[in-house]
């Protein structure tokens, strides 16, 4: 019986894996450099995002990070626990709550301030090739996130 062949590249020409495994490098790091402020790298990435856009309504943090609502709740109400964060809901409409950083989460964002050029540094690349790959990147993830949408409505 012989072997199936495969159409498959290798591992290592496969763009997916190579995301996938910088990812996981990403992850690594950053698990390091967050472990001395008592944060998980989604917790970073809500700081960052509130501190760039200011308080949001859980659903428009929920699409500036790329995170379902089942994923995002309980990461808020940690977050709320440790007294970084505190949820509102609207007056005019309990459906809606509004996320704001508290004092405590101003500090600590001001403290994480010092993440990204450690994370820089770590890449050993210059400015304008981190630029030209994070700009690649975000065309590359539009394009799967607009092929993945597309499919899923012809789908239904």
């Amino acid at each position: 019986m012989k072997p199936a062949t495969s159409t498959n590249p290798p591992l290592e020409n496969m763009v997916c894996f190579s995301v996938y495994a910088a990812g996981l490098a990403f992850n690594r790091l950053y698990r390091g450099l967050l472990e001395e402020f008592g944060l998980t790298y989604p917790q970073f990435l809500v700081l960052v995002a509130l501190h760039e856009k200011g308080p949001l309504k859980v659903g428009e943090l929920g699409e500036a990070l790329y995170l379902e609502s089942n994923t995002l709740t309980p990461l808020l109400k940690r977050m709320e626990t440790m007294g970084l964060l505190s949820r509102q809901r609207d007056v005019k409409d309990e459906r809606i709550v509004r996320i704001s950083v508290t004092k405590a989460g101003n500090k600590l964002t001001a403290e994480i301030g010092c993440i990204p050029p450690q994370v820089f540094e770590a890449t050993q690349m210059k400015p304008k090739k981190i630029a030209s790959l994070t700009a690649k990147l975000n065309t590359l993830a539009s394009a799967l996130r607009e092929h993945t949408q597309s499919t899923q409505r012809s789908s239904t």
